[in-house]
């Protein structure tokens, strides 16, 4: 996973409440179990009309937010289906972070897994970046997670409260499994030593 120390990036808004996962990857496109070539359906129904045509009003079809990497949005964020796929649909367009007053709990928790950061900020400073977010590719906002700061186009530095054991995975780019493999030698002690204390057991071979 690609760790997360300081972000400098454009920013889009959706300004929306309670966007649920199905709304950011509908159930339609689950079938996959890889995390890559999702992006192209990130809130498939947002961006795209009944012919697959995209719709120009939504903010990541716009030429200045193509390549969006901090996503703006409003209250309870990531509702609705605990499917890892959303957050999997996010990294795959680009978007690292997250900004927005509260997050449902599962799909706040998979950002972590998935190595996207997702920040609570007040509705009213979110509105803030929205209205910073107007300048299109000259909104560019800075997420410093060591030191717990967006910093506004302006230069503002806002503090962002997160975790610290979340924190330090994000910054060292950790998911589950490298958690795990931090502790090897130590579970390879214990099997070693589970295999000398079961020695009279016979070794099964299939």
């Amino acid at each position: 996973m690609q760790p997360f120390t300081k972000l400098t990036g454009v920013a889009a808004s959706l300004p929306l409440a309670n966007v649920d996962t199905d709304k950011i990857i509908p159930a339609r496109f689950l079938k996959t179990i890889k995390r890559t070539g999702l992006g192209k359906n990130l809130f498939d129904t947002l961006r795209y009309d009944e012919t697959g045509a995209e719709r120009p009003e939504f903010v990541l079809n716009q030429p200045a937010y193509r390549n969006a990497e901090i996503l703006i949005a409003h209250e309870n964020f990531g509702c609705g289906s605990s499917r890892e796929h959303a957050p999997w649909a996010l990294l795959d367009f680009g978007i690292r972070c997250v900004i927005a007053p509260d997050f449902a709990d599962i799909f706040h928790a998979n950002c972590f897994k998935n190595g996207i950061l997702p920040v609570r900020l007040p509705r009213g400073i979110c509105d803030q970046l929205m209205e910073d977010s107007k300048m299109g590719g000259n909104s560019r906002v800075s997420v410093d997670l060591e030191r717990q700061v967006v910093v506004r186009p302006s230069g503002e530095e806002i503090p962002f409260q997160i975790d610290p054991f979340r924190r330090e995975l994000l910054l060292g780019g950790l998911d589950d499994i490298d958690q795990t493999l931090q502790h090897a030698p130590a579970i390879d002690s214990y099997e070693a030593r589970g295999k000398a204390e079961r020695a009279w057991m016979p070794s099964i071979t299939v």
